[in-house]
Order: structure tokens, then sequence, then C-alpha cells
């Protein structure tokens, strides 16, 4: 894909992965960024770190599991920037907690932010798309969407069905010269782990390193893009010894630091039947 003159959105952009993305973009020259997230200070902020390229960038504050509003604002959006060549799906949120532990507020939040509005906004970008047979769609899975980690049971799960989402996309849309690509980041140091107990042994990338495979994939066409050389270790381990890897992930995982007043609020749970 040449970016050069083309229009891209990218959700989650106030921070992060989305945030090194979408001033990745700018360097490499394309016309207009749409960065879209929930926090509006942020994204000016980052609009005027995008202006300095000469590239125009459209905040737009959306919460992407207000459909109706998400709906609105994707189709304005559409008719004022004009046509989207690119879309960048990276909002995310991740929360650490032992499955039986885990609150079930936080698990539907992973999955209506993860899942549904990945969903939500893919659907009605995909339709225009495949109307003007052109465009490119990238869903930003993770390394969990193909090895799941311990404590971090609803986000692997959300990034597993990103990437099965991403694999039954690409078959459907190639008629409509519609390329569909994940993007399999490994664990990146943002703000949204840094509250995470870390797994032994791991050592996180970065954004910016996440932001330049992403060009480079799509220069590539690649349909899948794995970021660092310990992604590519861990999939290749666990397609020729997984049990090798099980033993690696258990060794690795964290030790949480309320256990002990978790595992006594779930005995309670359990004695008192609810």
């Amino acid at each position: 894909m040449q970016l050069q003159g083309k229009t891209a959105l990218v959700t989650g952009a106030s921070r992060g992965i989305g945030r090194s993305i979408a001033l990745e973009l700018a360097r490499q020259g394309i016309k207009r960024l749409l960065i879209v997230a929930r926090n509006r200070q942020q994204l000016v902020e980052l609009a005027t770190e995008i202006e300095v390229f000469g590239v125009e960038a459209v905040p737009l504050a959306l919460d992407l599991t207000k459909s109706v509003a998400v709906n609105i604002a994707i189709a304005q959006a559409w008719r004022d920037c004009g046509p989207i060549h690119l879309l960048v799906n990276c909002a995310g949120v991740a929360h650490q907690a032992s499955f039986l532990r885990s609150p079930v507020p936080l698990i539907e939040e992973e999955i209506a932010l993860n899942l549904l509005g990945t969903y939500t906004v893919t659907r009605l970008i995909a339709r225009r798309m495949a109307a003007q047979r052109d465009g490119t769609i990238v869903n930003v899975s993770s390394l969990m969407g193909k090895i799941a980690a311990p404590t971090m049971a609803t986000y692997s799960a959300t990034k597993f069905a990103i990437l099965g989402f991403t694999q039954a996309l690409r078959s459907e849309l190639t008629a409509y010269n519609v390329r569909v690509t994940a993007l399999l980041p490994s664990l990146t140091d943002t703000d949204m782990v840094r509250d995470l107990e870390q797994f032994r042994w791991v050592v996180p990338t970065t954004p910016e390193k996440v932001a330049l495979a992403l060009v480079a994939g799509l220069h590539k066409d690649a349909p899948e893009i794995l970021v660092g050389y310990q992604s590519h270790l861990a999939v290749w381990c666990h397609r020729i010894a997984p049990w090798l890897l099980d033993f690696v992930l258990r060794m690795a995982t964290p030790q949480l630091s309320d256990k002990a007043r978790g595992d006594r609020k779930l005995r309670e749970v359990l004695a008192s039947g609810r």
C-alpha cells in the first residue's frame, strides 16, 4: 500500500500504539488522518503534532461502545473528508486478574471495547470500502491472539477473536479489492501495561517499533505482521513444541499481589452460594 495522498482513520489514537501509528503515518506522508479516542484533549494535542508534518488531522472524540454515535460520526466524516483508504483498529483495554477473581464489569468492558468496538467501526467502513472497490483494514490483535496468557484470559479471548475476524474478512473482502491484515505486537511499553505485573523474561518493545513494523507490513501487503523476535520465537515454539511453551508460560506468569485476598474472597462467595 502506498500511503502518500491517502486518508486513514486510527482508533485508540490518543496514546500508546495508536498514537505512535498515527504519528508514523504522518511521517510517511499520508494526506489526512482521522484520529479517534474518548479523550478529546489528548486528541487535540496529537492533532497539533501531526499537523507539523503538513498532514490534516481530524480529531473524533468517540466511545466505540456507543454504536449509534459512532455510526453518525463515521458517516459524517466520510462525507466531509472523503473516502477513507486505511482503517487501523487499535482501540483496546487490558485488565489483569485470575479468571476466578475477574470482576464482571471489567470483563464486559474488555469485550465491549476490544471486540465489539472493532466490529462496529469495521462494519461501517468496510461497506464503504467495498463500494469504492479499494481499501485496507488493519486489526490490531496481539501475540496473545495466538498464544493465550494466564492472568489475561479475557484479553486473550478478545485478541483471538480479532485474529479470527481478520482471517474471515480477508477472504470475504478480497473480491472487493479490500485488503485485511492483522498486527500482532508482543508486550509493548505503553500506559495500558505499566500497571500490569510483568511476565518474567519478557522484554517489552516500544510503540514506535510497532508503528514501523506496521508500515513495513503495509508495503509488503503482509496478511499478518508479527513484531519483534520474541513474537516469532514464541509462535515457532508453539508450532513445534507446544508443551515447552506451556511450561515457559507457567514459569513466566506473575504471582498477582492480591492472590491471598482474592482467594479468601472467592471462598466467601462460594460459601455464601452467590
